[in-house]
């Protein structure tokens, strides 16, 4: 085993003496060392508990015969970083997450590993970590929020986020506001849609590396504890077995992953994130792949801030496992990927079938490609993405007048203030991973403009990236970015930009020779962020084309 590093021989002594001041005794030495990967904190309402949730994988790890040790890493909850320079450093604490974990599992040596995460850097960063370490190791979520309940609907966060724009239209009084807030998230778990967190639970899930159900299964649940004490319980297997990440995540996996993404419309920064995952695990997951598999992917599961659903009701309709049945059923995932079932997607999805109409069948879907799209053109060379299936039809292609800005708080200046006009195409740059710096999400100016009734008829830009949770014409991740000296940086008020999704499209309708002189002209913002953290992140992050990963 690993753990022999640190445990067995006469030289080991010092070693063991160490272990047995934190109260394990030498038969628990004898045995495998899991460690949990916990991200536990007080102030996510993701992860408030998930104490529980580790004291169930622990239970379950000691049934199976192994010796569960524990330690936390960090999480931003991405809501309360919204709209400050908190948000900064949201993405960026994916990295700091792999990090810390390659550094506390070689520094001590585990057999194998059980990831808790629940919200959205945190479980990218922590299976950038399983792909990179590539040691037996497993993922259980802490599940998703319920849906809060106002006035007989069924509302989430976004619900909150849009209040605000409602609210500065006059549709909202201060009564109003304050009875949503109390209601709008009525507990732990992941926000209730079909936001980053939630995708990126279901993703886990597809590509194999959690249980059934771990994207689904409520937070307040038994069933949630009864997962994870399954998950504790399969680590020892895969120890045993010698069953590693990258026999797993290869790139059939993240293939099944892309498709089950399409099909149930997930959050655009998945995109980002399963590129990044992919770039650990030695697997190339370039931006075409993603087009070429959307093409091919129907739209079947409409779930919030697109449609009226929440993860509760595709729990009921039969989770993940009920979507990836579909797609099996059309050939459009690989049924012989591995999981940490010990079972390939195929033998673990005998017999399921949806229960409801929460999933549609394959033959009946919203739409024929996936609910995310890639698009190209001289606005973005290296690609945009945009989440397709919350665009209202029609938006789905719109052209009209720039205006620019170069901050997000004056972009959500202009438009609370109202100088933002049907038509409108809102650029906000120099908001991508080194501009930001950080990518900071845009949830708070493209709901705004979805609170004021403007997300019928104005498109919104941007180099950053968009909360899961935004709806509307709402184009992110413009690659390059601004501070690269992308197109984007290039765009004055007033410019035409024609954004096509059908057609992949996103065009600035000004003369090349004009872009040359521009082009000429043209010189980067100061840095907005000149110490700490942030200021190396800037220095060696790469483009949002190829995950923002570190160079």
């Amino acid at each position: 085993m690993r753990s022999d590093a640190v445990k067995r021989g006469f030289e080991r002594a010092p070693h063991r003496s160490l272990f047995y001041a934190t109260g394990l005794t030498p038969e628990e030495l004898e045995r495998p060392l899991i460690g949990i990967v916990n991200s536990f904190n007080e102030i996510v309402p993701g992860h408030v508990h998930l104490d529980r949730v580790a004291e169930a994988v622990k239970a379950g790890v000691r049934m199976a015969g192994g010796t569960p040790l524990e330690f936390n890493t960090i999480g931003v909850c991405d809501g309360i970083a919204m709209g400050h320079v908190g948000m900064c450093y949201s993405l960026p604490s994916r990295e700091l997450i792999a990090d810390s974990v390659e550094i506390m599992v070689l520094a001590h040596q585990f057999d194998g590993l059980v990831f808790i995460p629940n919200c959205d850097k945190i479980i990218p960063g922590m299976l950038m970590a399983a792909a990179r370490l590539n040691i037996p190791a497993i993922f259980v979520s802490g599940g998703p929020m319920l849906a809060g309940r106002y006035r007989g609907q069924d509302i989430d966060l976004k619900t909150l986020f849009e209040a605000v724009g409602e609210y500065q239209a006059g549709k909202l009084d201060d009564e109003e506001l304050a009875r949503l807030e109390l209601v709008a998230c009525p507990g732990c778990g992941s926000c209730a849609g079909l936001f980053t967190a939630n995708s990126m639970n279901c993703l886990t899930e597809a590509i194999g590396m959690a249980l059934p159900g771990n994207g689904t299964i409520p937070a307040v649940t038994a069933a949630r504890l009864r997962l994870a004490k399954q998950a504790g319980m399969r680590i020892v297997k895969l120890v045993e077995s010698g069953t590693l990440p990258r026999q797993i995540m290869t790139e059939a996996a993240f293939e099944n992953g892309i498709a089950v993404d399409m099909a149930i419309g997930g959050s655009t920064n998945t995109v980002l994130h399963l590129t990044a995952i992919a770039h650990e695990a030695g697997v190339s997951l370039p931006l075409e792949k993603f087009d070429t598999i959307s093409a091919r992917t129907p739209y079947i599961v409409k779930l919030s801030p697109s449609g009226p659903h929440h993860i509760q009701d595709l729990d009921e309709a039969g989770g993940i496992p009920a979507v990836m049945a579909e797609l099996l059923r059309a050939g459009l995932v690989h049924g012989d990927a591995l999981t940490v079932t010990g079972k390939t997607i195929a033998e673990n999805l005998e017999g399921v079938r949806r229960a409801n109409d929460t999933i549609r069948p394959i033959e009946a879907p919203y739409r024929s490609d996936g609910g995310i799209a890639i698009l190209w053109g001289n606005l973005a060379p290296e690609g945009a993405v945009v989440k397709a299936g919350a665009v209202r039809p029609e938006m789905m292609h719109h052209r009209g007048p720039a205006r620019v800005f170069d901050s997000e708080e004056t972009a959500l200046e202009a438009i609370l203030g109202g100088r933002i006009r049907p038509g409108d195409v809102v650029v906000i740059r120099y908001e991508g991973p080194r501009g930001g710096p950080g990518m900071r999400e845009m949830l708070m100016p493209t709901s705004a403009l979805a609170g004021m009734g403007l997300d019928d008829s104005v498109a919104l830009l941007t180099d950053g990236r968009f909360s899961g949770a935004t709806r509307g014409s709402a184009v992110g991740h413009i690659s390059p970015e601004a501070a690269a000296g992308g197109p984007i940086a290039l765009v004055q008020e007033g410019d035409e930009i024609e954004v096509d999704i059908p057609g992949k499209r996103l065009h600035l309708h000004v003369p090349e020779e004009e872009l040359a002189r521009r082009r000429e002209r043209w010189q980067p913002l100061p840095p907005r962020i000149t110490s700490g953290y942030l200021t190396r992140y800037a220095a060696m992050v790469t483009s949002a084309g190829s995950g923002a990963v570190l160079k």
